[in-house]
């Protein structure tokens, strides 16, 4: 299985700039691990602080660590100016713990403190690593202000599942500094690999109308696929995302989004942009049938039955294995529930693709709807890769890396 190994890392932060925001929160602990393992990676390091962080951890800690002074107080002599500077010296920003209150005044725009100004001015790329009990971290308010930070271009660090500082066991817990060592260099510092290549991405559900107002469809959430598609685009692609039905959007500028509702739809548009591409990666949950008639009007409810009649979609990934050429890589992905591995490698067979990414729904935390997956990926040439459960960002970088090196050998 492939794993990023430590060397690697240290490659991918070295001369690196990478500017620290701490926060008030129990986890600002971390902070120290993950501005020691920065620095021990070879990325220089300088630290900004609000002013509640002081209460967690020591501002002379810190500046031991980064080799650099640690900047909290608006108005000293020459913070007003370093907000400025420091946002355009960083190679990248990374907020590790950000609190809630934080997050919150952020997606606002507030500007009462060293570090939201120094983000609110900030021309290098933004991540926060939320830190919160798990009330908190489900709370609408916090769910609208995550995505409000993710539309202006923020990206979140997945949470983690664990203990949490009121003593109860759920998600919120910040992510270990390994993780988000892991987690930045996979996002924001992996190398060009795909730098001129065109990939077809294709994603979330469909759904198939019965009338005017139903329809027939699955819980797909489309994170898997968009998941995929950032990948890609991190690494210098040309994305060509095909998206059902979904509330998730995409920022990357590399990655140009088409927004299909069924199957025809999702079907007519890969085989447009299919022809262009290196590689095209199927991770949509296509209905596999559809209404033979679609009422014109509301279908309105006589009786205690209704039968409705279905055929057949068009088999997209099947189509497409007809249609590649030599030196396309194909991907589809195997959803089961039951023989998963018999019916992943039929299928894989079955389409003519070059690698099947297997998930089952009996896996706890996989499937529709989750931020994390555990996939078996298997590979035309005989290669069986299980993973563990990873969020579906670490199953992305999986992935891909196994079509760069089939794009490549």
């Amino acid at each position: 299985m492939h794993c990023t190994g430590k060397n690697i890392i240290l490659d991918m932060f070295q001369h690196k700039k990478i500017l620290v925001g701490i926060t008030g929160s129990i986890a600002a602990y971390k902070a120290i691990l993950l501005v020691r393992e920065l620095v021990k990676a070879g990325a220089e390091v300088k630290v900004v602080m609000t002013p509640a962080a002081r209460d967690f951890v020591s501002p002379l800690t810190l500046s031991t660590l980064s080799k650099n002074p640690v900047v909290i107080d608006l108005f000293a002599s020459d913070a007003w100016s370093n907000h400025v500077m420091l946002g355009r010296w960083a190679d990248l920003l990374i907020i590790a713990p950000a609190s809630c209150n934080t997050i919150a005044k952020m997606a606002n725009g507030f500007c009462d403190n060293l570090l939201l100004a120094t983000y609110l001015s900030a021309t290098c790329p933004v991540a926060v690593a939320p830190a919160m009990d798990e009330d908190m971290w489900h709370h609408p308010a916090t769910k609208t202000n995550l995505a409000t930070i993710t539309a202006h271009g923020v990206t979140i660090i997945p949470v983690e599942k664990g203990e949490l500082a009121s003593g109860l066991y759920g998600e919120g817990r910040m992510a270990e500094p390994s993780a988000i060592l892991s987690f930045i260099e996979q996002r924001f510092f992996l190398p060009a690999d795909l730098n001129g290549k065109t990939m077809l991405v294709s994603a979330g559900p469909t759904y198939e109308p019965l009338d005017p107002v139903r329809f027939i469809g699955n819980h797909s959430s489309g994170k898997m696929g968009v998941a995929i598609a950032e990948e890609l685009a991190s690494r210098g692609a040309t994305v060509h995302l095909v998206l059902g039905p979904s509330g998730l959007s995409v920022h990357h500028k590399n990655i140009h989004t088409y927004k299909i509702e069924t199957a025809a739809d999702m079907y007519q548009q890969c085989i447009a942009l299919f022809d262009k591409a290196d590689a095209a990666i199927m991770s949509a949950a296509v209905a596999d049938y559809k209404p033979a008639v679609i009422a014109k009007e509301k279908i309105k409810k006589e009786g205690d039955n209704m039968v409705v009649e279905l055929v057949r979609t068009i088999d997209i990934l099947k189509s497409l294995g007809e249609r590649k050429k030599k030196g396309q890589v194909l991907v589809g992905f195997a959803l089961e529930t039951a023989n998963e591995r018999e019916y992943a490698l039929g299928k894989l067979a079955k389409k003519n693709a070059d690698i099947m990414v297997l998930n089952s729904l009996n896996d706890e935390g996989a499937g529709f709807g989750y931020d994390t997956n555990k996939v078996t990926i298997f590979e035309k040439d005989g290669n069986e890769l299980v993973y563990g459960q990873k969020s579906k960002q670490q199953v992305a970088k999986d992935i891909v890396d196994r079509v760069v090196k089939m794009l490549y050998a």
